[in-house]
């Protein structure tokens, strides 16, 4: 068993390494590792219950990360477009593939064919977490929008999981369906109340000793226990617990933290659940059934993301962001292999062979769908430059923000506004620069970058560059009249975050004083970066490091305080 399970997990190594050298998505490396893994080439087999059991963990483990940094304002925000827009696409999707497999799956029963139908329905979370992530979409409106639609997803999946006995046996469906949303309800109100109490105070203790083993292990008692009572108490799915905790953690303080030391093992257990996939495919049973296979891939790969397409057209939101949306949504994956897997085994509503063509679709179309996003952009921008989607631009302003990105206004492109400008832009935010220099905004212009000649401290010239949209200023220059720029932009826009760079403590502590949210010192970061390499070369940890840095920012903050003078 060991050495089969090194096998298994070594093959996954080198073809997900592969597979990033091809720029596909590293789950098709899995996933494939696992159907060479399953082959009696090795000897003694890999046993798929053991894989599966720690798969589910990798599982658990992966939607509590999606919970960690998706939060509950993000889902209300998109609302509009995420729960119509998902409710329509399912109901597509599953009537188009309950009539592939009436015509082509050799079944009669209208029942079985929409059970087919409803499989195909979902996306992957997991393969479209990576396709934003990869993308670096995932904290745009576009993530937000794509991650919202999935949680409509996920949540009519749970009432799937819970209805089918109900489907099977026969019994009254409207008393169902009430039982079922009345536990959901309460498991919500349970998380949230038992989170912000008892979460809180758990992780606020654990986090004062110097053992960052506690830490870990505390979130993932939280993590694992939620996913446990949700399936035991309220009868969920312990995926819905998982993501439901990881929100609850994710409002906290914690977060941050959560996320950079507990939650880097998930990625292993999420290996073993795409190589437990893999090893319970038979690529034969699939080619015998092509016809199906193909038709399947169609519904799941066009007809779905043409509905999403579509839908999000009509509520009106950007071109962009329909194209982005409904590509990251061309694919099937974990749960439809759950839901295919209960389906076909317990209540054996489907043939064997159904289930595995889902499985044999999944992985088609997780591959394509790798492949293929990262050209989104470049067919949005073609469409763009034929002015298909795109507001005309008024003449001596910039466009104006896009729903599909978060606007941030850089004052200044010397040195620190360029090397932000490009990093912001590489993480797609929607980024105007606002210049002095005429020299500097016309070349800008010639490489295609937004950008304003005009002084920031004059309110037309922010609402020129979009401020009363957009989410921050960061001021980079450390020359600039930071105070009267921020006193500007929060009057045209009091939400804007403001961040600025000043060369002298002092000067920080009175901006921040002022209100702006950070305020980056020369003379504190070099200090303290001089004190954290001097540390290192002593041999401290970077968790020492990192509390020192910690430590020494508020004592800097109070010595300077008092030399701030009064009345600012």
């Amino acid at each position: 068993m060991e050495h089969a399970l090194v096998i298994a997990l070594t093959l996954a190594l080198v073809l997900g390494i592969l597979a990033h050298k091809l720029k596909l998505s590293p789950l098709v490396g899995y996933l494939i590792a696992g159907i060479l893994a399953a082959q009696p080439w090795w000897g003694s087999p890999v046993d798929s219950h053991i894989v599966e059991g720690f798969s589910h963990i990798g599982v658990i483990l992966l939607l509590f990360g999606v919970g960690l940094q998706f939060h509950l304002k993000d889902l209300l925000a998109v609302q509009k477009v995420a729960v119509p827009g998902a409710l329509v696409c399912m109901a597509v999707s599953t009537l188009g593939g309950a009539l592939v497999f009436q015509l082509l799956g050799g079944s009669n029963d209208w029942l079985s064919s929409v059970m087919f139908g409803l499989c195909i329905c979902v996306s992957s979370t997991v393969v479209l977490t990576r396709v934003l992530g990869d993308n670096k979409l995932l904290q745009t409106p576009t993530g937000h929008t794509a991650m919202g639609w999935l949680v409509v997803e996920d949540i009519f999946t749970i009432l799937m999981l819970v209805l089918l006995p109900v489907i099977i046996s026969g019994q009254e469906l409207l008393p169902a369906i009430g039982s079922a949303t009345v536990k959901l309800t309460l498991l919500v109100a349970c998380i949230a109340f038992v989170g912000r109490k008892v979460i809180k105070k758990v992780l606020t203790y654990v986090s004062k000793s110097a053992s960052s083993e506690l830490f870990i292990l505390s979130v993932l008692v939280f993590a694992l226990g939620f996913a446990v009572l949700a399936a035991e108490g309220f009868d969920a799915s312990m995926e819905f617990g998982a993501f439901l905790s990881g929100m609850v953690v994710g409002q906290s303080k914690f977060a941050s933290r959560a996320a950079s030391d507990a939650l880097p093992m998930k990625e292993a257990f999420a290996v073993l659940f795409f190589v437990s996939v893999g090893m319970g495919f038979d690529i034969g049973g699939m080619l015998e059934y092509w016809q199906l296979t193909l038709c399947t891939c169609l519904v799941a790969f066009l007809l779905k993301p043409l509905a999403a397409f579509l839908v999000i057209t009509l509520l009106g939101k950007p071109l962009r962001m329909a194209l982005k949306t409904a590509g990251a949504l061309s694919q099937i994956g974990e749960f439809s292999f759950i839901l295919a897997t209960l389906i076909a085994t317990r209540y054996h509503m489907l043939p064997a062979y159904a289930a595995n063509v889902i499985t044999g679709v999944a992985i088609i179309t997780i591959t394509l769908n790798a492949a293929l996003y990262r050209f989104i952009p470049m067919l949005a921008n073609h469409l763009e430059k034929k002015e298909i989607g795109r507001k005309p631009k008024v003449k001596g302003s910039v466009e104006p923000p896009s729903i599909d990105k978060h606007r941030v206004i850089v004052v200044g492109y010397g040195p620190c506004g360029r090397i932000m400008s490009d990093i912001l832009r590489e993480y797609d935010l929607d980024v105007v620069v606002l210049e002095m220099n005429i020299e500097t905004v016309n070349e800008l212009e010639k490489l295609g970058i937004p950008a304003l000649l005009g002084d920031a401290r004059r309110r037309s010239i922010l609402r020129m560059a979009g401020a009363e949209q957009a989410k921050a200023i960061i001021i980079t220059a450390a020359a600039a009249p930071s105070h009267d720029i921020a006193e500007s932009a929060r009057e045209v826009n009091p939400n804007i975050t403001v961040m600025a760079h000043t060369t002298y403590i002092n000067t920080a502590q009175m901006l921040r004083r002022q209100g702006a949210e950070t305020v980056f010192s020369g003379e504190e970061e070099v200090a303290l970066g001089m004190a954290s390499h001097t540390l290192r070369t002593l041999g401290a940890t970077e968790e020492q490091v990192a509390r020192e840095r910690q430590k020494n920012r508020i004592r800097l903050a109070g010595e300077f305080a008092d030399d701030i003078p009064s009345g600012v």
